[in-house]
């Protein structure tokens, strides 16, 4: 199968060695990072650096100040974790060692965003913003992240572009010194915390013939046993919310999510030549927050290319492997792309030493490319690993 490494800017520039390294892997594709949040990150073996710190979500490349000019919000440069066209620099070396290059654009994800602008944020029934999370309801946050997708995607040189958290952001979010987990949170609850009360999901709900007060009441009724610390029912979202709200919110938020989604992909090709791969990461259960947003199958590969799905590795992420791909590939044509997105970083939860056989797995459920996460974050272990497992495959 296909392979395609993520990779980040300041993995490669100012390492002379980087390019020919990942190629060595055996990938025929890189998608590096042209928006990104912000993250501190380690770098086991560049030559200057062992840890890259990005304050603040950013564009990893120029913005186009004729598109911005005037327009609030808009996209942040990088500082130094990332100069001048640091993804243009990274994208050189790479094609230069016989690497295809594609995008990796980070959208409704970014901190400083909702610290600028906090009405751009989630608000939960309770009334606590998520400045993480900008609200893909509002209109002008609608507006931003279409033009960044556009710009962001179709970098010079790029063959395609690779979508992230294209849609709802809830609770769940790697944050510093976190301290969230004193009460365990099933997927239900997670949906409950994460739906929005802001202005314009009031409306929303409001233009569904609920009132959207008694909505955020049932919610943090609904809520009440989960704080006491009972467990969640198996029966999901609707034994907690009942079936009347459960199909409410989720008619808003899917419909929501969707047709952001749509017209995103719209936005990419309309800046991009004929060829242009379109692809995002994404969950095949639609409620579902995050980096990887949950989609409308169906829906969302009449527009798109395919799909990157998260995938765990190892014997014990078999049942895993198949909820995420199976629903997927029953919808792919012949020419959709199913990528299994594989964690090959042993520290982050990876599976390295069981790639071979978690990519054989995922083919059979229907996968027609790997995507490695992160060649510039693993060991020289986990990288021997993964080269060992692309070569035998």
């Amino acid at each position: 199968m296909r392979a395609s490494a993520f990779v980040y800017p300041w993995d490669v520039n100012g390492d002379p060695d980087a390019a020919a390294r990942i190629a060595g892997l055996g990938v025929a594709q890189v998608t590096l990072a042209a928006a990104y949040h912000s993250t501190r990150a380690l770098t086991p073996r560049h030559p200057r650096h062992r840890v890259v710190t990005a304050a603040h979500s950013a564009v990893l490349y120029p913005p186009d100040e004729r598109r911005w000019q005037g327009r609030e919000p808009a996209p942040y440069p990088a500082g130094d974790w990332a100069p001048g066209d640091a993804w243009g620099s990274a994208a050189k070396a790479l094609a230069e060692a016989g690497l295809e290059v594609h995008t990796w654009v980070v959208l409704a994800h970014n901190s400083r965003l909702g610290a600028e602008y906090p009405d751009t944020s989630v608000v939960n029934a309770y009334g606590d913003r998520y400045p993480w999370a900008p609200c893909i309801a509002q209109p002008a946050v609608r507006g931003y992240l279409l033009d960044l997708a556009a710009e962001a995607a179709v970098r010079p040189g790029a063959a395609g572009t690779e979508l992230e958290s294209l849609g709802w952001y809830g609770l769940a979010h790697l944050h510093a010194h976190d301290k969230i987990g004193g009460v365990p949170l099933g997927d239900a609850a997670q949906y409950l915390m994460s739906l929005c009360f802001c202005p314009s999901c009031r409306a929303g709900y409001a233009g569904l013939g609920a009132d959207p007060d008694e909505l955020a009441a049932a919610v943090r009724a609904a809520l009440v046993p989960v704080w006491a610390g009972r467990p969640e029912a198996a029966e999901g979202i609707e034994a907690l919310l009942g079936p009347r709200w459960t199909e409410l919110t989720l008619t808003w938020r899917t419909r929501t999510a969707g047709s952001l989604q749509e017209q995103a992909v719209a936005a990419v090709r309309a800046a991009a030549a004929p060829g242009f791969q379109v692809l995002l990461h994404a969950d095949p259960v639609p409620y579902r927050c995050g980096a990887n947003a949950g989609v409308d199958v169906p829906r969302i590969l009449a527009q798109a290319d395919g799909l990157v799905l998260p995938c765990p590795g190892g014997p014990a992420g078999a049942a895993g492997r198949a909820a995420v791909l199976g629903p997927v590939a029953a919808h792919a044509g012949p020419d959709t792309v199913v990528a299994a997105n594989f964690t090959v970083v042993s520290g982050m939860g990876g599976s390295p030493g069981t790639l071979a056989a978690d990519a054989a797995h995922a083919a059979e459920l229907g996968a027609t490319q790997l995507r490695l996460y992160h060649a510039g974050l693993a060991s020289e272990a986990d990288l021997a690993a993964a080269r060992a497992a692309l070569h035998t495959g």
